[in-house]
């Protein structure tokens, strides 16, 4: 890809961000104020963010995997499950991943 053609691309993606942007500011405050609209808001970033994490967990490139991340991810869950602090919850997550990869 050109020089040229990469900076077009990236003017008109801002570009295309910027008028996302500014309609989402335009919408009247009657329609984001609705009870279901508020819900349905108030769990978007978590659904989003629960999707991210099990795409990069289970897949490699185009097809699906069971290794070491699956695994840390479960425990993971299960430390969250039990209120675990975030920082134990992590250390946990990567010393499961990594006794999985060492012992398969």
């Amino acid at each position: 890809m050109s020089t040229g053609t990469l900076w077009t691309v990236v003017l008109v993606a801002s570009l295309g961000c910027y008028l996302l942007k500014l309609a989402g500011l335009s919408v009247p405050a009657a329609w984001v104020e609705r009870p279901v609209v508020r819900r349905v808001v108030e769990f978007v970033p978590a659904a989003l963010l629960g999707a991210l994490v099990a795409v990069q967990a289970a897949t490699s490139g185009p097809q699906l995997v069971v290794d070491e991340r699956l695994a840390g991810l479960a425990v993971a869950a299960l430390a969250l499950a039990l209120r675990a602090p975030f920082v134990v919850v992590l250390l946990l997550a990567g010393l499961t991943g990594a006794a999985v990869h060492w012992l398969v």
